[in-house]
């Protein structure tokens, strides 16, 4: 296993549409494991083929608890409810995190590395992490996505 470079920034490969995997050999597991080592060697959450250079569609993701590691190739969202609020921030982007607006249930069909289809439903934080990742694969990063935050209550002596 490799520690793979991250692409940050102003980097144009990360507005970037990846492409489809269409073989499911060797090359692709050992990408997949060198992706998670790199992700949390820096301690994310979730990490897309175009953030160390490969425009794969290709997702890593772990929410480092009992669960693991898992890599989802091909991933695509195929159903999405609900609307939820958060801060996001990410491994490319230096110095940034803002409130994000995403569907706080999805369905997503993706592939194994081995190429076996699948299905995963996910929803609160996992919904979240396989957004953002997903969108990488499409060269949207987060920072497009940032909404206003709410002003502070206007004080009532001063609103009057």
């Amino acid at each position: 296993m490799a520690l793979l470079t991250i692409r940050k920034d102003e980097d144009p490969i990360l507005r970037k549409v990846s492409r489809p995997v269409v073989k499911f050999d060797e090359r692709l597991k050992q990408l997949a494991e060198d992706m998670i080592e790199t992700m949390l060697d820096n301690e994310g959450v979730g990490l897309a083929g175009v953030q160390v250079g490969k425009l794969w569609r290709i997702i890593t993701y772990d929410q480092h608890n009992e669960e693991g590691s898992f890599v989802m190739v091909n991933p695509e969202i195929l159903a999405e409810s609900g609307v939820c609020q958060d801060y996001e921030a990410c491994l490319s982007v230096s110095d940034t995190y803002g409130l994000v607006e995403r569907p706080s249930s999805i369905t997503v069909r993706f592939q194994d590395v081995d190429g076996q289809e699948r299905t995963l439903e996910a929803d609160e934080n996992l919904s979240r992490i396989l957004c953002h990742e997903i969108d990488h694969l499409d060269g949207v990063l987060f920072i497009d996505k940032l909404i206003p935050e709410p002003d502070d209550a206007p004080d009532d002596e001063t609103d009057q």
